[in-house]
């Protein structure tokens, strides 16, 4: 009977010692506040002023973490049982493991907040890159057409001093005409009228100068006898060349110049050994000679269009 008294009292005592351990360390963390001041008061009174080495970990120990709150402290105080009482209670575990799911859930947030800040940075850039992008392309474009342009300003200036030292070669050269087409009219003594042969070698010359320019034609008559009977004859038949060329294919009248050599000699053409000689005319004849200067050039010149550069 008394072993069996024994025994069950050493059984309830191993059960009360647990619930005793948890309240003793309950106890403890709920009231270290309490007793701290009471127990710092006399060492507040002779303790020295800390020094430098306490001042800095002081501070570090009151650092912030990324969530702006003091980090998490190690409990110092192991209790009964330790640092793990395997008779805890699962509030009591809820209660200690609480600020460390508060300070991971705050976690979580700042990096999500992270992570859509650096999206909304990298999406900020992309569109900046593809702005300077577009930018710098049109400044490509604008650049091409610069020199385009640039390069037509170069043709048409190019063109533009051709043109000019064209007509500065023809101003120079507009009193210079140069005998291109001789043609010959014979006449039968005493008359001044045209044959049928006269009129088509007439027409033949002056046909081509319907759509020509910076031209003259020279008529001089021929006729044998002496003094002014013989310049009279060859003025009627210079006369007669004009009037056809006049009235037949609208020659204008200032481009023609015409004059009466009556029996004036003429000189001959020999070799250039020899020295030129002179013969005088037998029966009637008028020599009509087209002379011609640059004016045309410079016409067709002037006409011509410009061919624009081509663009690249």
């Amino acid at each position: 009977m008394k072993n069996r008294v024994f025994v069950a009292l050493i059984v309830s005592v191993v059960l009360a010692l647990p619930a005793f351990a948890q309240q003793t360390g309950s106890t403890s963390q709920d009231q270290p506040a309490a007793s701290q001041p009471m127990q710092s008061a006399p060492a507040a009174q002779t303790a020295p002023p800390p020094s430098t080495d306490q001042t800095s970990s002081m501070s570090s120990s009151q650092s912030v973490g990324a969530t702006g709150k003091q980090p998490l402290q190690a409990e110092t105080r192991e209790g009964f049982w330790g640092r793990v009482n395997p008779f805890a209670r699962k509030k009591y575990v809820q209660r200690q493991t609480q600020p460390i799911r508060d300070r991971v859930n705050e976690l979580d947030e700042l990096t999500s907040a992270n992570t859509r800040m650096i999206k909304d940075t990298d999406s900020r850039a992309q569109q900046g890159i593809q702005l300077a992008s577009a930018k710098a392309n049109e400044a490509d474009q604008h650049a091409i057409d610069a020199g385009n342009k640039a390069q037509a300003a170069q043709q048409t200036a190019t063109q533009a001093n051709t043109r000019l030292s064209t007509v500065e070669q023809v101003v120079g050269n507009i009193d210079q005409y140069k005998a291109t087409t001789q043609t010959e009219i014979r006449f039968r003594p005493g008359q001044s009228v045209l044959s049928q042969n006269a009129k088509t070698a007439l027409d033949d010359m002056a046909t081509p100068l319907k759509s020509q320019r910076g031209y003259i034609i020279e008529v001089q008559g021929f006729s044998s006898g002496h003094g002014q009977t013989a310049i009279a004859t060859s003025q009627k038949m210079a006369d007669s060349v004009v009037r056809y060329l006049v009235l037949n294919h609208d020659i204008p009248v200032y481009r023609i110049y015409v004059v009466g050599m009556g029996n004036a000699p003429v000189p001959s053409a020999n070799t250039a050994e020899e020295q030129p000689k002179t013969k005088r005319t037998s029966g009637g004849r008028v020599e009509i000679s087209l002379l011609k200067n640059d004016l045309e050039q410079l016409a067709s010149t002037s006409t011509a269009p410009n061919q624009p550069a081509p663009a690249k």
